[in-house]
């Protein structure tokens, strides 16, 4: 049985005239059955006129989330940066070392470091993948006390199969690490802190899969091109 709800008699009464705002609801909801006998197409336009609201209402909430986590993306201590510290533009990465998008748009994110000395890319480390993840991101975490988070992260996300704690722990190795700092340091709080803080930003921003990026004041959630991302920096910078 078709039934009538609030938010669509307010959508299809958008689509009737002026005339009809006048009526009570029962006289309302007779007019618009009618209407929708007679003209079917309106139904798509109230949809239409919904989605759009939606659409409006989400936007609107993101850019308020991101507005309100600014300082939190951009001047976290406690996140890793690639690229110029001082750089002119500053995108924000979440990631998983398990992720196949994330391994797909690594490249393009090294390539858009080397390409611009003058971009600043904030690591958020966002182990979402079940508890490999968690292990990898962690131990990339931990690399920074030797000195090895750029290595390591690299080293990661090219790596061919899924991160395990086995391999995690070999590149580490290859990478001329000290293994028993590596997993002390690997429970530190600074460690739990970061993968807190992005699990707390992720929620703010209503983030549901990694990759995800901040370019600015834009949520540009999954794996963009290389060219994508330059016309976004053009953009802040223009």
């Amino acid at each position: 049985m078709f039934r009538l709800t609030a938010a669509a008699v307010t959508a299809l009464s958008l689509a009737l005239p002026a005339a009809a705002q006048q009526m009570d609801e029962a006289a309302m909801r007779a007019l618009i059955l009618e209407t929708i006998r007679t003209n079917p197409e309106i139904v798509m336009e109230a949809i239409e006129i919904l989605q759009t609201r939606e659409n409006e209402a989400q936007a609107l909430a993101a850019a308020q989330a991101l507005e309100a986590q600014k300082g939190a993306l951009h001047n976290d201590p406690n996140a890793p940066v690639m690229g110029n510290p001082d750089g002119d533009v500053t995108i924000v990465e979440f990631f998983d070392y398990n992720c196949g998008y994330c391994r797909r748009v690594f490249p393009s994110v090294k390539e858009l470091i080397a390409g611009d000395d003058n971009i600043r890319v904030v690591m958020r480390e966002w182990p979402i993948l079940g508890e490999e993840s968690v292990f990898a991101a962690r131990a990339a975490l931990a690399s920074r006390k030797q000195g090895k988070y750029a290595e390591f992260h690299d080293a990661l996300m090219a790596n061919e199969g899924r991160a395990s704690q086995a391999n995690v722990l070999s590149i580490a190795d290859d990478l001329g690490m000290d293994i028993t700092q590596l997993q002390a340091d690997m429970a530190g709080p600074e460690v739990d802190a970061h993968i807190a803080t992005s699990r707390q930003l992720t929620q703010a921003l209503g983030l549901n899969g990694t990759p995800a990026f901040v370019f600015g004041d834009q949520l540009v959630p999954g794996a963009i091109e290389l060219n994508q991302m330059q016309q976004l920096i053009e953009q802040l910078r223009s």
